[in-house]
């Protein structure tokens, strides 16, 4: 029987919120095995000079225990 755990990441992009959660995923993936899902639980961003600076999604990663 497998066990599994959710952790919570925040991604950030200057491009847009794909590239956001795919930054999120790509970090998650450098310390955390056996990752099966993601899910995006919210976006936003950071404005300056009345324009987009940074999109950021917030996401949850479900990945599975060793042992």
């Amino acid at each position: 029987m497998a066990v599994a755990r959710v952790t919570e990441v925040i991604g950030s992009s200057t491009k847009s919120w794909d590239d956001a959660v795919k930054e999120a995923l790509k970090r998650a993936n450098k310390t955390l095995r056996g990752l099966t899902g993601i899910e995006v639980t919210k976006m936003n961003a950071h404005i300056k000079n009345g324009k987009i600076a940074e999109y950021r999604a917030h996401v949850k990663i479900t990945f599975i225990l060793e042992g």
